[in-house]
Formats: C-alpha cells, sequence, structure tokens
C-alpha cells in the first residue's frame, strides 16, 4: 500500500489561525465591561456564538432611554403617538410634577409652621413608562412611528450578573427657565433616605460681567461677612421662597416617581450593588447602593395613591442661601439655595451613616464646591409633611 503524501499546497498555504480565540473569555468580558452600553453590547450579540454566551455575563451595564412615554399613549392608536411625540416626550412626566405643585403652595403654611396633613390628592396622576429604541419581537414592545421600543426592564432581561447598572434617561423632567440652575440627588432604599437640591436664580460665568454689574460689592465668598449668612426680608416677600418651595416639591416627586419605575428591575436583577438613574442634562440623579437595593427587595415601597410613584415620607429639612455666591473659577450663582432633606422618621444607624459626605459629595465641580461654600452659612430649619 502506498503511504498517503501530504498536500504541498498545505505546507505553502497553512490554515489561518483567528488569533482572536486564543484570548480567554475573562479578557473579553473585561472588554464588554469596558463597553458597557447595552445597545453596543447587542450588537456584539449578533457577531459570534462566543459573544452571545459572554455578553449575558457582563457586570457593568449602561441604558440610555430614548423616550419617555406615558402609560395612555402606550395603548393608543400610531397616530395618537405621533401628537404625543410632537407634544414632548417629556410631557407625561412635567403633568406628573407641576400638576402636584399648586395645592402644596396653597400649603405654604405647613412648610414653614406646624405640622398639618398635606393633601396627597393634589399631586398629579401622570404616568409614564421608560423605553429603549432597539429591534425586537417582544409582545410588550412599543411601536412608536416606525421605531421599536422596548423597556428597560425588557432590554435588560437577558444579563445575567448585573452588578452596576447606569440608566441615563434623554432629559432632566423639571421644566426650568433658561438660565436657572436646578440639580438634586436622592438617595432610596425603600423610600426616601436623603436628597440634596441646589438651586440658583440665574448662573454668571464671567467674572467681567459680573465686576461691572456689582462693582464687586455684595458678592459672597465662602461664609459671607457681607449679610452674616441673614437670609433678607425679601426673600419671604418677593416670591423667592415660594419659587424654592416649587423646585424642592417638583425634585421629590421627580425622584420619587423614578424610584417607582425602578422596582421590576431591582426585584429580577438580585445580583446588583449599584444602581443609578440620571439624565442627559445632568438635573437629577437617584442612587441605590447593595443596601438599599436589598432593602427594597425585602420591605416594598409605599406607593402614592395619587400617582405611580414612591410616597415621600415626613421630612426634616434644612436650607442655607446666598444672595450672590463666587466660586473660585469665576462662576457666580445668583440666589443660591441648598436643601439637605431626610426623613423626620429615619434609624439612628442610617443618620449616622449619611452624616457629612452625602451631603458635601452630592455634586460634581463646580457645584460641590458650591455645596461646601453654602453650609458655611446660617442653616435655617424646614419642615414638610409626608404627599
Amino acid at each position: 500500500m502506498g503511504s498517503v503524501r501530504p498536500d504541498p499546497s498545505s505546507r505553502i498555504h497553512p490554515a489561518p489561525i483567528d488569533h482572536f480565540d486564543r484570548l480567554p473569555d475573562s479578557l473579553l468580558l473585561l472588554v464588554f465591561n469596558k463597553i458597557g452600553d447595552v445597545k453596543a453590547l447587542g450588537r456584539c450579540c449578533v457577531v459570534s456564538r462566543r459573544f452571545h454566551s459572554l455578553v449575558p455575563q457582563v457586570e457593568n451595564v449602561v441604558v440610555r432611554v430614548d423616550c419617555v412615554i406615558s402609560d395612555d399613549d402606550s395603548s393608543s392608536s400610531s397616530s395618537s403617538s405621533d401628537k404625543s411625540r410632537i407634544a414632548g416626550p417629556f410631557s407625561c412626566l412635567f403633568r406628573l410634577v407641576f400638576g402636584g405643585i399648586v395645592k402644596p403652595l396653597q400649603a405654604l403654611g405647613q412648610f414653614l409652621g406646624p405640622k398639618r396633613g398635606m393633601a396627597s390628592d393634589g399631586l398629579g396622576t401622570g404616568s409614564s413608562s421608560l423605553f429603549v429604541g432597539s429591534g425586537g419581537d417582544d409582545d410588550r414592545e412599543m411601536d412608536q412611528g416606525g421605531v421599536t421600543h422596548h423597556s428597560p426592564t425588557q432590554v435588560l432581561r437577558n444579563f445575567n450578573e448585573i452588578r452596576f447598572l447606569r440608566i441615563e434617561l434623554p432629559s432632566g423632567e423639571l421644566g426650568i427657565d433658561d438660565g436657572v440652575l436646578l440639580k438634586w440627588r436622592a438617595d432610596f432604599g425603600s423610600t426616601l433616605d436623603n436628597c440634596v437640591i441646589l438651586g440658583a436664580s440665574s448662573v454668571v460665568n464671567s467674572k467681567n460681567s459680573l465686576v461691572q454689574e456689582s462693582g464687586g460689592d455684595g458678592i459672597c465668598v465662602g461664609v459671607g461677612a457681607d449679610d452674616n449668612g441673614i437670609i433678607p426680608e425679601s426673600f419671604y416677600t418677593n416670591g423667592s421662597l415660594k419659587l424654592r418651595v416649587v423646585w424642592t416639591i417638583s425634585s421629590l416627586i421627580a425622584a420619587s416617581a423614578r424610584h417607582y419605575l425602578l422596582q421590576p428591575i431591582i426585584a429580577e436583577h438580585k445580583t446588583l450593588d449599584s444602581l443609578v438613574l440620571t439624565d442627559a442634562d445632568g438635573q437629577g440623579v437617584l442612587c441605590m447602593n447593595r443596601d438599599q437595593l436589598e432593602e427594597l427587595r425585602v420591605k416594598p415601597l409605599s406607593a402614592s395613591s395619587a400617582s405611580k410613584r414612591t410616597l415621600v415620607p415626613a421630612l426634616n429639612m434644612r436650607l442655607w442661601y446666598a444672595p450672590h455666591l463666587e466660586l473660585p473659577d469665576g462662576t457666580v450663582l445668583k440666589g443660591a439655595t441648598l436643601v439637605a432633606i431626610r426623613p423626620t422618621e429615619q434609624s439612628a444607624s442610617k443618620k449616622e451613616v449619611s452624616d457629612g459626605s452625602w451631603l458635601l459629595n452630592a455634586f460634581e465641580e463646580p457645584y460641590g464646591t458650591a455645596a461646601k461654600m453654602l453650609v458655611k452659612r446660617r442653616t435655617y430649619c424646614l419642615e414638610m409633611n409626608s404627599f
């Protein structure tokens, strides 16, 4: 029998080796975790069977929400959906936030005086859902304007080991005038743990324009020796206090609405260590750590009877105010206001943990510096009933 001779062409042109296949799974998962974006990871799934099996193991996921659609719109025809889109994707949340401001403002005395029951029926009843544009055939998908949308719950269903989740809304819920600063950060467990709100009636970024306007007088740096941190009488009479009540209530309603929407995600993903729900404008940030996430699973939240949001408990608040606040980088906040909020009935352990950094580290620069400067001023203590 003759021996089998090797094919000479195989020696000249050896079979190609895919060096990418030699990379360990752990290294690929490191790359996928750096990518994070859920849409990009979805595209990676269709590259190969190996990628398809690895992507569900990603621990760090970022979901960028394309639009917010009201629950009423989700059951309507495409024509009514088009009208909703024209009116603006956040109209439903605007109804939720600003529909609840009238009665709390009528109860302004409750904000500063003795406690009386705050009418919860004054809060807006609108509700909304978050959707991410993608392809698919899920029976709960939302089709709007020819684009298929899925809720973050649906998008995340195929991920099994998420530890760090960040969800980003396309915009902040609160409609504010141009030039007005309003930022908030809230930490939740089964209910509100704490909230910090920073606002200013206007922001001036040029030192030159400020000096020309005020001649350098009346600018409050640090503690502010000019007014000794005392709120001027005009603050109570010219609508400034009312505006800050609106800011506070609006921010709390927006935060509690976001918290309510996260329930199904938290229940389904028990490996979560951190969850952040923010927006592209940087207006508001809701944060939950591992202990807070577990608390919500064990102790279900209390929902508002008037709308789809978490009930806000009775609150103790501290307020700091400066007519003018100049920051080291030259930014000037006019009517700068900082509000620190915690539940009235909060456990001693949570108070001990939350004292300190939660307030001073709530915002990125330069607004973190603004908070540190404001807390050096005189503190005003306020109370608000549950709503």
